[in-house]
């Protein structure tokens, strides 16, 4: 079976350059890696077409020689070893994976900085107003001697003589290629002469920064807010990272959340759950909410007041409030109050309490007696 041209494999036309052939590459290869598409053959050999394309191509005598004479040129054991295989390889694996491992961050000796993570603790009634808070926060920030290039003022840092800006080296091992960080530079393609006095060279100073946050009206419990540009300062003048507010809702005394629900229990005497009548709750709001009570009213029994639950955050619903009652047996009787109860128990017939008597009914038909 023939094989196809390495343009067409890649998709590209035969005026492309080496960065519009980069790019064309990487695309592709992102889309059929056998990491992505574990046991599909045909991924794998997709991108095996695509890495032997791109060995070619990427290399200018391999690429000359191709196309002259096609897959000729490469014929009678030509193949594809030696430095320009390690080479390919190399890119390959950071093309794939180098935003990953975090080796995209760097761009002539400046670093990424890192993100930062505060916590903040929140009570429930902040949480359904909403906050503006004020934070101290210790922080990198660029270099004000040097403006983050982490050399002494008049001096500038100079391409590393050892990789020539590149931050990795090369060294060939038989048929194999083997790169590796730059000892010089330490991977950042640059060296400082003359380090800055303030900084010691980083580019970057310790200090508290005083920042403002907004917490909207809504948050839960574990909500993360995200300050872009407000992490540490990037090393040699690189871009700053982020800062992430956790949030994090104290326990409330009365109420229990559910999503934008609320929930809370209040006991009601043993008389008002018999005869009925009306309790008055307030709402995180500030509202007074009146709830009615019917008569013969159980524990357990659950009253809503529509709408005044916490809202929704970035919406304009509204949760609900739930109320479950609890009935409170009375302690500590005095005679006259046994005496009454005592009256009211001969009063009572079956029909006064149904749940008491249905239950005892049942057992005794199922056990007897």
């Amino acid at each position: 079976m023939s094989k196809r041209d390495y343009y067409e494999v890649l998709g590209v036309s035969r005026t492309v350059t080496e960065v519009e052939l980069k790019i064309a590459f990487r695309k592709a290869a992102m889309q059929c890696h056998p990491d992505r598409h574990p046991g599909d053959k045909q991924a794998e050999a997709r991108f095996k077409e695509l890495n032997e394309a791109y060995q070619c191509l990427c290399d200018q005598q391999k690429r000359a020689a191709y196309d002259r004479f096609g897959h000729a040129a490469f014929e009678q054991g030509g193949g594809f070893g030696g430095e320009g295989f390690g080479a390919s390889m190399a890119d390959i694996f950071e093309d794939l994976f180098g935003d990953v491992m975090g080796r995209r961050s760097r761009s002539g000796g400046r670093e990424r900085g890192s993100d930062l993570r505060y916590n903040m603790e929140i009570t429930l009634d902040e949480a359904y107003h909403g906050k503006a808070a004020s934070l101290k926060i210790p922080t990198s920030a660029t270099c004000e001697a040097c403006s983050g290039t982490g050399a002494k003022k008049g001096s500038k840092p100079k391409t590393c003589a050892t990789c020539g800006g590149m931050g990795r080296v090369r060294a060939q091992q038989g048929f194999f290629a083997i790169e590796r960080t730059c000892p010089t530079c330490q991977g950042r393609g640059e060296t400082i002469e003359n380090p800055c006095p303030s900084c010691s060279g980083t580019g970057r100073k310790t200090i508290e920064r005083s920042l403002s946050v907004n917490v909207p009206p809504g948050v839960e419990d574990g909500t993360r807010i995200r300050l872009a540009g407000e992490g540490e300062a990037g090393l040699r003048g690189g871009p700053p990272g982020d800062l992430y507010i956790f949030l994090s809702v104290k326990p409330h005394p009365f109420f229990q959340r559910d999503g934008a629900d609320l929930y809370c229990r209040v006991p009601i005497s043993m008389v008002r759950a018999a005869l009925g009548g009306e309790i008055k709750v307030h709402a995180l709001d500030g509202s007074e909410v009146k709830l009615k009570i019917p008569e013969g009213a159980q524990s357990g029994r659950q009253l809503k007041a529509k709408g005044k639950g916490m809202p929704v955050l970035r919406g304009r619903d509204q949760g609900d409030l739930h109320v479950q009652i609890s009935v409170e047996t009375p302690q500590k009787l005095t005679k006259r109050q046994k005496e009454l109860l005592a009256e009211f128990e001969e009063e009572s017939s079956l029909d006064t309490h149904p749940e008491e008597t249905g239950f005892f009914a049942r057992m005794k038909d199922l056990f007897g007696g």
